[in-house]
């Protein structure tokens, strides 16, 4: 498997099992920092090494009236503070090719969006930064055919490629996570990593907005962790009831540290097996 360096002694996957993990969006500068310094505090806890992610910009909201963040500039300063003040990596999605420039100067790990995975643009020119990209698979892809999308990445030779699921379109409304896809994405080579909390929502199932139910996080968590996933993705909130994006399938910040103990179980089992 290629090693992604994402930062010093933060290797994937040397470092074990990591989380990529944060609200949904960012809501204001305050709200940023004070869930960043608590997942920071987690994850010292349990030694599980940490990705802060949050997005700038929504853009990929159903209705108008959705909030979709603070904007790129104001987005990027707002995660640089996280950088700098808390020492903890940064994630953030771009949603088009004027946007990479500036996010590769701050960003350790640029997102290409499901949505726009197939964007050979977007994909090509987040490629040429030589950042570290979470590609996440298309809720339209099948896993294997998300390697012609990795191809894309590495035809700029960028080969820091991790691949993210996070479900796939079931029906009107409806997402369904199938865990074969973990290895199959795995045979290309690359880190892998389940979304828990994308892969529960039900889009458009709130009529101007997404829903979802986040109880079943845990468990799309600790089944990606059982079949091999290198990392989990959560997008987690201190009250998802008052988030401002994807309440519904965040996961409480408050039940976070007893899930990563879960996980961590899980993942020793795991590697146990593979020696």
């Amino acid at each position: 498997m290629k090693k992604i360096e994402i930062k010093k002694n933060f290797i994937i996957p040397d470092c074990g099992l990591f989380l990529i993990a944060g609200p949904c969006v960012i809501e204001n500068e305050e709200h940023t920092l004070f869930i960043a310094e608590e997942l920071k505090k987690i994850s010292i806890t349990f030694s599980i090494p940490l990705i802060f992610k949050a997005s700038f910009d929504k853009a990929n909201r159903l209705s108008i009236k959705s909030y979709r963040g603070p904007g790129l500039d104001l987005g990027l300063r707002i995660l640089k503070k996280v950088k700098d003040d808390l020492g903890l990596p940064v994630l953030s999605d771009v949603h088009d090719v004027c946007q990479v420039e500036k996010a590769g100067e701050v960003l350790d790990v640029i997102q290409v969006p499901a949505f726009l995975c197939r964007q050979t643009d977007l994909v090509l020119e987040v490629a040429k930064t030589g950042k570290p990209i979470n590609i996440k698979k298309g809720q339209f892809m099948a896993p294997w055919n998300m390697y012609t999308i990795v191809e894309k990445a590495l035809s700029k030779g960028n080969e820091k490629v991790i691949i993210t699921e996070r479900g796939t379109t079931f029906g009107y409304n409806n997402l369904v996570v199938d865990m074969r896809s973990i290895p199959i994405m795995k045979d290309f080579g690359f880190p892998v990593v389940i979304d828990a909390t994308h892969s529960i929502q039900t889009p458009g199932a709130g009529g101007e907005k997404s829903g979802g139910d986040s109880k079943f996080a845990p468990y799309i968590a600790k089944a990606g962790v059982a079949v091999g996933a290198d990392g989990v993705f959560l997008e987690v909130h201190e009250n998802p009831e008052r988030a401002l994006s994807d309440g519904p399938n965040s996961l409480p910040l408050s039940k976070l540290p007893s899930l990563i103990k879960e996980l961590l179980s899980i993942y020793s089992i795991v590697q146990g097996g593979r020696q």
